[in-house]
């Protein structure tokens, strides 16, 4: 492993991308009232290409305090994008996303979190915050303020980030995710949705849906294969700065992006509609057919809404520092 601060350069990322409802009343009347306007609904894509040719970006080993992670950047002077992969993941999972975002005038990175796929675990005793690792990135790489993507585990950043730090983000996009949610109805009702015995089922049948596996077992494959290098040990909780409350939500003023899958088992469509009657500055998508890696499963649906909500809330459509 390079030491920290050292970097290379390849001509493409393609090697190493292997390629219920809560009880109470008022929970109720929130969720209802985000019915009213409603999600967008994209139409589910029915055939897939191989990930494509990845966009020139430096490799970096960053020294984040007590562990070095991996990370990947594109450069260029457009307005940073920093993505967060699932548990299932890793920075190397991004392959459908990075060039769609280059190519759009985004400068895109990506990194493994702590004992993801290249990255160090750190002390098991002291593993931070996962916020704290993400700027200390930031910070790295000369990045003042940027677009946060997160998806399942990695959108558990989204929202603490945002309360914590919101004067870093231009907009934050929460995907296929429960979000670091702390109340405790709101997790009861995610304890009932998965039922005992969920972790021993496949990966791929836990995050994948159904309709996809069946449709693309090749891309099912490829998944799997970066899911199988995506964790290295057991697996690894990091905390966050902020507790993440309906009250809290409501005090969020930086934009946000809300999807999730039709078919997603962790977080359905009525989870995302009750996030979303808590939050000032929302939109929200489902796309149709997909599980709970809707990145991947479709991913023509999911650019589409990102790279929409990242124009609206970039201070240029390009060309923008920091």
């Amino acid at each position: 492993m390079a030491e920290s601060g050292t970097v290379t350069r390849r001509d493409a990322l393609t090697a190493i991308m292997f390629a219920g409802t809560a009880s109470s009343a008022s929970l109720i009347a929130r969720a209802a009232a985000a019915q009213q306007t409603g999600p967008t609904v994209e139409p589910a894509q029915t055939s897939w290409s191989e990930v494509p040719p990845q966009v020139s970006a430096v490799e970096h080993t960053i020294d984040v305090g007590g562990a070095r992670l991996w990370a990947w950047d594109t450069g260029g002077t457009g307005p940073a994008v920093i993505l967060m992969h699932a548990y299932t993941g890793s920075g190397a999972a991004w392959g459908y996303q990075q060039p769609v975002l280059a190519r759009a005038g985004y400068r895109v990175i990506g990194y493994s979190r702590r004992g993801h796929f290249r990255s160090e675990r750190g002390p098991e005793d002291a593993p931070g915050t996962m916020i704290g690792d993400l700027l200390a990135i930031a910070d790295r790489l000369d990045v003042a303020r940027f677009h946060l993507v997160g998806t399942a585990a990695g959108g558990f950043s989204i929202f603490d980030c945002a309360l914590a730090h919101p004067e870093r983000l231009f907009s934050v996009t929460l995907a296929s995710s429960q979000g670091g949610i702390d109340e405790p109805e709101y997790l009861v009702t995610n304890q009932r949705l998965l039922p005992p015995g969920w972790r021993a089922l496949p990966a791929e049948f836990r995050e994948v849906g159904p309709s996809y596996r069946a449709a693309n077992p090749r891309g099912t494959q490829r998944w799997i294969e970066l899911e199988q290098a995506a964790l290295v040990g057991d697996r690894l909780t990091q905390g966050k700065v902020n507790r993440v409350t309906w009250d809290a939500l409501k005090t969020i003023t930086t934009p946000v992006l809300l999807m999730t899958g039709g078919a997603d088992l962790y977080s359905p469509p009525s989870r995302l509609r009750e996030i979303a009657a808590c939050l000032q500055n929302c939109r929200t998508a489902i796309l149709t057919e997909a599980g709970h890696a809707a990145f991947w499963e479709q991913p023509e649906a999911f650019n589409r809404q990102l790279v929409a909500h990242l124009d609206a809330n970039s201070p240029t459509r390009r060309g923008a520092t920091g």
